[in-house]
């Protein structure tokens, strides 16, 4: 909160808010950092460049479009900033003028948390810069095709919304780039276009595949009698179904290719019932067709995969992109399957001019290889992880723990690096148990125990040895089950919580909330089943002919549990299926306090308030039952009455589902609010919202904390994101009208640690005092001082502006002037953010622009003064520097010694430099008289030695040559500065033994 200053108190209520300032500005003054992970999320679009075998694109399912000059050794974001939603579904470049490239949004892979789709983009300059060119409703797009000789002609494979009928969906033709769009293909507002080919050879051929793919929260739809293979013979003008020797039965997904060294042959990957699915393949461009494999990979989770190609210059070379990664030699009757850097296979994009070039895509990420798949460039270098969800635990720096998607376990990642590693952050992703769906719940109090969550089988986990204790509560594989018949609904990412009040208390929940307090060895059940439990929607996964039954689509179970910070046993849950209960008396009575809104959304988040126990927030998330707005409600009285606070109107656009709300635990009625496009903010519980985008990429928010005075965020397509600091964001309604504010500063950590800058990130800060101040305009004569507790002046800064003098005063004890104020002070109306590195100013120098450049000894620990003068206001406010606290090799008074020895050192060291600008002055005096009074021998003599005496001074030029003075007093200087510690007696007697030197040359060098 806001604390006192010299002038003034600037503690205003919310209703005297009247920042001159938009809110938006000031929002968008913070930066959030992403801190990992660096492997890759779920791709399932690439493509590649036939002139530039370096170029390729891929496009991320959570993550936006990507692109990488260099084989796939860094990749950049080419969509941020332009794209509306993060899900890729296709990408067409236009091999003849690549500059040229479309991308359909809406990523293919129907699961049940895939990120609907925006429409199609297009670039002319490589993907520097888009624009949306239509279909905007268009749901999920399959296919991007392009006419060979005609940039402007474009056909899209639309699949459609994927949670409801549309009728935006089928076949779209453009015939000038986008600007006009004709639906050349449609079956109805239920079956849409998995993909599409042109012929090769002939543009005006296409095949079609017709789908029904549809998901709801308790099934999947793919396939019916409407489905099957399409062909146009002009253009898209008029179409016939193809069925001489295709599946008679259900047709669901369909995938094609062609390869250009025969058009005649076209590949068919059919999902189909009767044991008809699999790969069909005809020679005479789909007029029959013979099923020449029935592998059951190919047709493995279709709705997921299905996707197939043929090698651009041998038609009988047929690539299978599916749970395993195959290939083919004799046109798909045998198959081998090909390692690639992760399973879960979904497209392949291969150089037809050297065909050893290939990108592939699958559940973690692109990868590219330059000899036919024998090798593969890294996956470790794509921030593009989907995240279910983060917890945080209770050390420093902190750790952010999640399930990530399609990993063999959960991972944490630290919030700043806690130690050094040679191979960069990557050395820093750990397992810690379960596995993809998580999530990873550390125990407050020992963060090497990790309670852990796969798929529905409880673990706790140890880091210390890498191994995890299961105790599944029920011991049963929930695998393959009609969910009627299970004892425990548990879905694949059940909920774990941890009470606040006692971290032996661990929560479970299946359709009830079970109890432990030895770790999952015993296990109680303390409520009834708390679902809406619907006997319709208690069915079999997948139909109407590929069954999946993996938990995801378990319905009727708890999805969401947390108990109340300040009082115990007060818990709140909410069901995937709907209803929210609450207890009063840790489970032994429970009360359905459903709020008055559309049945059967998935209650995504519970909040109980960390300020009133009778006050929580719930976040429902309907877009599953294609409902996409945004619902967040309040309840201030245990859940009798709920108030909606995101009408659609109030900030939360109409068409943002929400995923999570959280309340700031340090400011009452300040929320933050995570939805499938961002995140968002509110001052005053709810009332209002504010996009607060900053630098966050569009991706769906799964989760948010506030930890240690942090926002720490989860996202679905782009890692771990961090806010440091919300002092003044979370004070920002209590500005008013005050033209100046300085914020309070927390403890700032002498944390010595630093990691090295990578492409992508990890972004890790670097330490500091973070100190925030807000001016409603800019101010002439801004300053900026540190003072320590004796009001003694430590470090003074100042913007940018040019002076023309600078006025140092006089240390009286040192003989020294103090330093100047370093120009670094930022002067912007609105708030300003500034970190002091607690670093005295650094050393002098001869030149100005190298001369106390802040990089001095660093503070001792204690508390410090930021004094802010602005105009007419100086405000202060107390903050204190502190060790590290892991430190356990060091005290305040060692590091207050350090301080003192240091700064002693480097006021030797300024004095040298000092001397050797003299000597530096006299030589060039004595050569000016030499010139003048050529031989002139006493000149001579006094000129040798003097050179006698700069070279005790200044190191020869050479290798490995003696150092000499200067640099004997910077090692010295270097001993003591890489570590809090108490010098060492050496360093004392060595730095007296350098000024005995000193002193020394000093008289000589003034006698000459």
């Amino acid at each position: 909160m806001l604390k006192k200053s010299i002038l003034s108190i600037f503690l205003f209520s919310l209703s005297m808010w009247t920042v001159a300032q938009d809110i938006q500005q000031i929002l968008n003054s913070y930066q959030f950092r992403n801190v990992g992970p660096l492997r890759g999320g779920r791709v399932t679009a690439v493509a590649g460049v036939a002139s530039k075998p370096s170029v390729f694109y891929m496009g991320a399912t959570g993550g936006g479009v990507w692109r990488t000059d260099d084989y796939g050794i860094n990749w950049e974001n080419i969509s941020d900033g332009y794209f509306p939603t993060p899900s890729i579904g296709a990408i067409a470049v236009y091999q003849a003028k690549p500059e040229i490239i479309y991308v359909g949004t809406g990523s293919d892979g129907l699961r049940s948390n895939v990120i609907t789709g925006k429409g199609v983009y297009k670039s002319t300059d490589e993907g520097k810069t888009w624009s949306f060119i239509g279909l905007k409703n268009a749901g999920q797009i399959g296919a991007v095709e392009i006419h060979p000789q005609n940039p402007d002609i474009v056909y899209v494979a639309a699949i459609g919304q994927p949670f409801g009928k549309n009728p935006e969906r089928g076949v779209f033709k453009t015939l000038d780039g986008g600007k006009n769009w004709e639906k050349v293909f449609y079956h109805s507002d239920s079956v849409g276009v998995s993909d599409l080919e042109l012929a090769p050879d002939d543009p005006n051929t296409i095949y079609a595949g017709a789908w029904r793919g549809e998901r709801k929260p308790w099934t999947i739809t793919s396939g019916s009698s409407e489905g099957g293979v399409y062909k146009s013979t002009d253009g898209g003008k008029t179409w016939r179904k193809l069925n001489n020797g295709l599946p008679t039965g259900l047709t669901g997904k369909i995938d094609f290719a062609v390869s250009p060294a025969d058009p005649n042959v076209v590949y068919a990957n059919i999902e189909a019932s009767d044991n008809q699915g699999g790969l069909y393949r005809s020679e005479n461009r789909g007029e029959s067709w013979t099923f020449v494999s029935d592998n059951p990979n190919l047709t493995n989770r279709p709705f997921y995969y299905t996707n197939i190609y043929a090698n651009p210059k041998d038609a009988n070379t047929v690539y299978n992109n599916s749970l395993r990664f195959l290939r083919s030699f004799d046109g798909g009757k045998t198959w081998k399957s090909l390692s690639t850097p992760h399973g879960d296979n979904h497209d392949i994009w291969i150089n037809p001019n050297d065909t050893t070039i290939w990108i592939q895509a699958n559940d973690g990420g692109a990868n590219i290889t330059q000899n036919g798949g024998k090798s593969w460039s890294t996956q470790f270098n794509q921030p593009t992880a989907e995240l279910y969800q983060v917890e945080v635990d209770d050390q420093y720096p902190y750790w952010l723990y999640a399930g990530q998607q399609d990993n063999y376990s959960t991972i944490a990642v630290p919030s700043r690096p806690p130690l050094s590693v040679q191979a960069g952050s990557n050395a820093y992703i750990i397992n810690t148990g379960g596995c993809e769906t998580g999530p990873a719940v550390p125990k407050p109090g020992n963060p090497n125990i990790v309670y852990t969550n796969c798929k529905g089988r409880f673990g706790v986990f140890d880091k210390r040895t890498g191994q995890e204790l299961q105790y599944y509560v029920g011991a049963s594989n929930i695998y393959g089950h009609n969910p009627k018949d299970l004892k425990f609904r548990f879905q694949r990412v059940a909920p774990i919580h941890v009470s606040p009040h006692n971290p032996d208390v661990v929560y479970h929940t299946s359709q009830y909330v079970h109890k432990t307090t030895d770790d999952g060895k015993t296990w109680e059940i303390i409520s009834p089943d708390l679902t809406a439990f619907e006997a319709d929607k208690q069915v079999v996964p997948g139909s109407p002919i590929t069954r999946d039954v993996t938990g995801e689509e378990y319905y009727s179970t708890i999805y969401a549990i947390r108990e109340s910070p300040i009082q115990e046993g007060l818990i709140w849950v909410g069901a995937n299926d709907g209803p929210v209960h609450v207890t009063k008396d840790g489970g032994k009575t429970w009360k359905n306090v459903t709020p008055n809104m559309p049945p059967g959304g998935r209650v995504d988040a519970v909040e109980p308030s960390p300020h009133n126990p009778a006050k929580a927030y719930v976040a429902v998330l309907r877009y599953q039952l294609d409902d996409y707005a945004p619902y967040i409600y309040k309840t201030e009285d245990y859940g009798q009455t709920w108030t909606l606070i995101s009408d659609g109107k109030n900030g939360i656009p109409a068409d943002y589902p929400t995923r999570v709300v959280r309340e700031d635990p340090d400011k009452k009625g300040v929320l933050y609010a995570g939805t499938e496009f961002g995140l968002f903010i509110s001052f005053d519980d709810g009332k209002k919202w504010h996009a607060f985008e900053s630098n966050l990429p569009v991706t769906p928010i799964t989760d948010i904390k506030v930890h240690q005075g942090d926002l720490v965020m989860s996202t679905m397509g782009r890692g771990f994101w961090i806010l440091d600091n919300l002092i003044s964001l979370r004070n920002v309604p209590e500005i008013g009208s005050r033209k100046v504010v300085l914020f309070e500063t927390r403890p700032a950590v002498r944390n010595q640690l630093s990691g090295r800058r990578e492409t992508n990130g990890p972004e890790y800060p670097s330490s500091g005092a973070e100190l925030d101040f807000f001016l409603a305009d800019k101010i002439q004569g801004l300053r900026l001082e540190i003072l320590d507790k004796n009001k003694k002046l430590v470090r003074a800064f100042e913007p940018n502006m040019k002076k023309d003098s600078v006025n140092t005063e006089r240390n009286m004890s040192t003989e020294f002037s103090n330093p100047p104020a370093s120009p670094t002070l930022p002067n912007q109306a609105g708030m300003n953010h500034f970190k002091w590195n607690m670093r005295h100013s650094g050393g002098w120098d001869k030149d100005p622009n190298r001369a106390y450049t802040g990089n001095g000894p660093l503070v001792a620990t204690g508390t410090y003064i930021a004094r802010l003068k602005a105009g007419d206001e100086v405000i202060e406010q107390e903050f204190e520097v502190i060790l590290d606290p892991r430190t356990t090799l060091v005290s305040d008074e060692d590091v207050a010694e350090q301080e003192q020895l240091t700064l002693e050192i480097q006021a030797f060291r300024d004095e040298i430099a000092k001397l050797i600008y003299a000597m530096d002055q006299k030589k060039k005096q004595l050569e000016t008289q030499i010139s003048q009074e050529k031989g002139n021998r006493q000149i001579e003599i006094q000129k040798s030695k003097l050179q006698e005496l700069y070279n005790q001074v200044v190191t020869e030029d050479g290798t490995y040559m003696q150092p000499m003075l200067r640099d004997q007093a910077s090692y010295l200087y270097s001993m003591l500065g890489s570590a809090d510690q108490k010098p060492g007696k050496d360093a004392y007697d060595r730095l007296e033994e350098l000024q005995q030197t000193f002193q020394k040359i000093k008289r000589q060098f003034e006698s000459l």
